[in-house]
């Protein structure tokens, strides 16, 4: 007996989106379940680049961890949010935060060319602050689920 199985192709088409206030897309990346992405800066006193890394989990944007190389003002380990490792080079990642971003968005004042706000996806840096230094966007992890 032969038995035939239909396969249909099931495309995530979840993506993360950078809004400006005026709900313009400013940056669209595919970011199917699974899916990494950081937010990374240079700190606004220090210059030290700061990261916070999210992925895609089951239809939510989960902050998973933060890079910190140095106790700068407002920088450091929560207790009892996540757990601070050395990063080996003097500075320290705090790891399994898995915190869910609430609404799957946040907004953001994007710094000067001097902070650098930038994603890093995929190996490709985009820089937000060369699209829209000093104003405020929505950094939105869109899935098929969620609401506009």
């Amino acid at each position: 007996m032969l038995a035939l199985y239909c396969v249909t192709a099931w495309a995530d088409t979840s993506r993360l989106e950078v809004l400006d206030d005026h709900g313009n897309v400013l940056v669209t990346l595919p970011m199917p379940e699974g899916e990494r992405w950081c937010l990374e800066w240079n700190h606004s006193v220090t210059g030290i680049r700061v990261q916070d890394c999210y992925r895609h989990d089951q239809g939510k944007m989960v902050l998973e961890r933060s890079h910190q190389p140095d106790f700068a003002a407002g920088l450091g380990h929560v207790p009892g949010r996540g757990r601070q490792v050395s990063d080996g080079q003097g500075g320290y990642w705090i790891e399994d935060i898995d915190e869910p971003v609430p609404g799957n968005r946040y907004r953001l004042r994007v710094g000067s060319a001097r902070v650098d706000h930038r994603l890093l996806h995929e190996g490709r840096r985009t820089s937000l602050s060369e699209l829209a230094a000093g104003e405020r966007v929505t950094i939105h992890l869109r899935t098929p689920d969620s609401t506009p």
